[in-house]
């Protein structure tokens, strides 16, 4: 599984990094999750809190936004997004 983190700030990315997992021992959450944490290391954030609207969206399309509400300390860029690039077809 490859995932895409993305910071936007006012309709632009400003900072980006893609997350590799081919864990097989590890359910697709356990990725996602695993990847969130490394991109947020990587970021140099806070772990965003998934509310209903994320884990709805990401089920729906692979894809979610973490705005300030998601996030405990303030922040200073518009959203951070998760985006699925590959899955594992195993």
């Amino acid at each position: 599984m490859r995932i895409w983190g993305k910071l936007w700030k006012n309709t632009k990315m400003i900072q980006d990094t893609v997350i590799e997992c081919y864990d097989p021992s590890m359910s697709r959450t356990a990725k996602v999750y695993d990847s969130l944490d490394q991109i947020c290391e990587q970021f140099d954030l806070s772990k965003p809190i998934w509310l209903d609207i994320n884990k709805q969206d990401f089920i729906r399309s692979a894809k979610c936004r973490f705005t300030s509400d998601s996030f405990i300390e303030s922040i200073d860029f518009d959203y951070l997004e998760l985006q699925v690039i590959e899955e594992d077809w195993f």
